[in-house]
């Protein structure tokens, strides 16, 4: 067997997926590639620039749990990955050009990140490697 293998997709749980879709379509500047009732959830599908999908899910279910499960909004975080600190100064200005509140840039000695929130409150980042 091969190494382990990558991402392929990740999958949001949120609270209002109108609210959501018009949120990441601003962020992405794209819209989903896929937009469908499944009959057990609802999700909007987008296509990242590296083939990951990203998609935002909705249930029948309520969404009110008092702990985590999938039918509830929420995870520790998703990472974006970019090339360098250069990148990460240029998403600073393009987040601040769609008025959206986000973080300063935090440097680490495994990496850069600049965290921001969807409206779910659910943690994003845009995260480049150590400088060489």
């Amino acid at each position: 067997m091969a190494g382990f293998p990558g991402i392929t997709h990740v999958a949001l749980t949120v609270s209002d997926l109108d609210r959501s879709r018009a949120f990441y379509d601003r962020l992405f500047d794209s819209v989903p590639v896929l937009d469908e009732d499944t009959g057990s959830f609802y999700h909007a599908v987008y296509s990242l620039e590296d083939g990951t999908l990203f998609g935002l899910h909705t249930h029948p279910t309520p969404n009110d749990q008092p702990e985590f499960r999938e039918f509830r909004s929420g995870l520790d975080h998703v990472a974006f990955g970019v090339a360098s600190r250069a990148d990460l100064e240029r998403w600073v200005e393009r987040l601040d050009g769609l008025g959206l509140a986000h973080g300063e840039i935090v440097d680490a000695p495994y990496g850069s990140g600049l965290s921001f929130r969807d409206p779910d409150n659910i943690a994003l980042e845009f995260f480049a490697p150590p400088s060489p």
